[in-house]
């Protein structure tokens, strides 16, 4: 799953790396996005690339209320056309969620083989630290009570690259930059989309250990990106990826 995950570039500069207009000013400088937390994600408006604001955590247009809107973060790709919360989605509502790193915790060994207490974060990024585009799915949601407009969104996640699996069994589904312009196609057929479910390259990505204080929703800020070296690698089981 991706459960945490870095937005800090302003909302212009991704307009112009994903080719598209700003229709949202949210700040940037975000380095620990959770879940329901507000982020900015490409969508395609009547043949127009437009970079909006959407609420992390999807919201099935039938649902009555908010409160799964946390459990709703992330899409299994393999069961996308067939699951109802992110069906329709699918079919006609498709967007790009920029994200410069996305955290994952791998738990250490002790030297008795017995698993440590606390899990290490690792970022996850590209190698040229370009922004990756992860693929996702949006939804508006009325609400019954206000009669506000919600726009949410989720990220579509696939099998790890041989990188990932060294920490967790799922990763985000990273878009390449030639194939944008099919995911954002309204008209696009199953089968083309499906093609785009891929894990992306392990060497076309970096993952190094960083700061616990990434643990605590409420930590923010340029350091939590920055890696340290405080963890000790005879601790773990195997070899720490590179």
């Amino acid at each position: 799953m991706c459960g945490r995950f870095a937005q800090p570039r302003s909302a212009d500069e991704l307009a112009r790396i994903f080719h598209a207009r700003a229709a949202s000013q949210l700040e940037g400088g975000r380095f620990n996005v959770a879940p329901t937390d507000p982020i900015l994600a490409v969508v395609e408006r009547h043949a127009e690339r437009v970079l909006d604001e959407f609420r992390w955590g999807l919201i099935p247009v039938y649902a009555t209320s908010r409160r799964g809107a946390a459990r709703l973060i992330n899409a299994r790709s393999e069961a996308v056309e067939t699951s109802g919360a992110f069906r329709v989605a699918f079919q006609r509502q498709r967007c790009i969620i920029p994200a410069d790193a996305f955290y994952e915790w791998r738990r250490p060994s002790d030297a008795d083989g017995r698993r440590a207490a606390r899990p290490q974060p690792f970022a996850i990024r590209l190698a040229t630290s370009l922004p990756m585009a992860f693929a996702g799915l949006w939804s508006t949601w009325h609400d019954p009570v206000s009669a506000e407009r919600v726009h949410t969104a989720s990220i579509l996640t696939g099998p790890p690259n041989a990188l990932v699996a060294s920490v967790h069994d799922r990763m985000p589904v990273i878009l390449d930059a030639s194939d944008w312009s099919a995911w954002l196609d309204e008209s696009a057929s199953p089968e083309t989309l499906r093609a785009l479910l891929r894990p992306a390259p392990a060497e076309a990505m970096t993952m190094y250990a960083v700061s616990p204080a990434v643990n605590d929703v409420r930590s923010d800020g340029a350091g939590l990106l920055e890696p340290i070296s405080r963890w000790q690698p005879s601790l773990w089981a195997d070899s720490p990826p590179a």
